[in-house]
């Protein structure tokens, strides 16, 4: 299996289909690259190299004890795409992977990035505070980190459901989506599963979305219960310069369904502009 190793000896597995212009995907919490197959494959068809990562302390990567973090995220994927020489690289990162995305464009990207793409992202912030008092309460993630302590297989059972809006009268959510969900979450390390959940929810990417010098599409779907779309995409769009927003009426966080075909086209024709 391909793997890159980071400047603190962390191996980053990564999958790489196709050939053309490169695409890099970033997964959401607490995920791997798997969550990104049908895209992978959808990029390679129409004529690009699509590349997917696991981040570290998540799936077939390596699970160290530090660098649980943004800013090791970020330069985790720098190191990919350097040892990957890719140019004029196309970004996208659903959840806690747009956050990712957005900071290595902005903070390692110059010169390389053409696009990105962020769905359901967190950024600009999830927490509340005085400075963003729409923000989901601290409480909320202290019993994600709860959960997760005490007995993670049940609770990434328990998350999926509001995960994919399996709890909306008329959801087509079927049980295999559910259980593949729960079989990535596992596959996250403990340690490094925890610590995202602050990564995830007290970043700023504030100043990362006002440096980005590229076109961003940001993703969204109104119906989404775990990054709320009025304290994310809302506010991203008004601190980017070369912004669209896309938003799905009705859709989830998790991709799936008629969201994920919709968007697979959204980013194919926006790649194409």
């Amino acid at each position: 299996m391909p793997y890159i190793t980071t400047s603190d000896g962390t191996q980053i597995y990564y999958t790489d289909w196709g050939t053309g212009q490169p695409v890099v995907l970033s997964h959401g919490w607490p995920l791997s690259s798997d969550a990104w197959a049908v895209e992978l494959k959808l990029l390679a068809d129409n004529g690009y190299r699509a590349i997917a990562h696991d981040r570290r302390g998540h799936g077939r990567s390596s699970q160290p004890w530090s660098g649980n973090d943004m800013d090791t995220y970020a330069a985790d994927l720098a190191t990919l795409v350097d040892a990957l020489d890719l140019h004029d690289l196309n970004l996208i990162g659903h959840s806690t992977g747009g956050g990712e995305v957005v900071r290595y464009a902005a903070q390692h990207g110059a010169g390389r990035v053409s696009k990105v793409v962020t769905a359901g992202a967190v950024p600009p912030v999830m927490v509340k505070s005085e400075a963003n008092p729409e923000g989901t309460p601290i409480e909320a993630f202290d019993g994600i980190r709860a959960g997760v302590l005490k007995d993670r297989s049940q609770f990434y059972q328990d998350l999926s459901v509001p995960f994919f809006g399996a709890n909306r009268e008329g959801a087509d959510v079927s049980q295999g989506l559910r259980d593949d969900f729960w079989r990535q979450g596992m596959l996250a390390g403990l340690a490094g599963a925890y610590d995202c959940i602050k990564a995830f929810s007290e970043t700023d990417f504030t100043d990362d979305l006002r440096a980005l010098d590229v076109p961003i599409m940001i993703a969204h779907g109104d119906d989404d219960q775990i990054v709320p779309i009025a304290d994310a995409a809302h506010k991203s769009i008004e601190l980017v310069k070369h912004g669209t927003l896309k938003v799905y009426p009705g859709a989830p966080h998790g991709i799936h369904g008629a969201y994920q075909k919709a968007l697979g086209q959204d980013i194919l024709a926006f790649f194409a502009e």
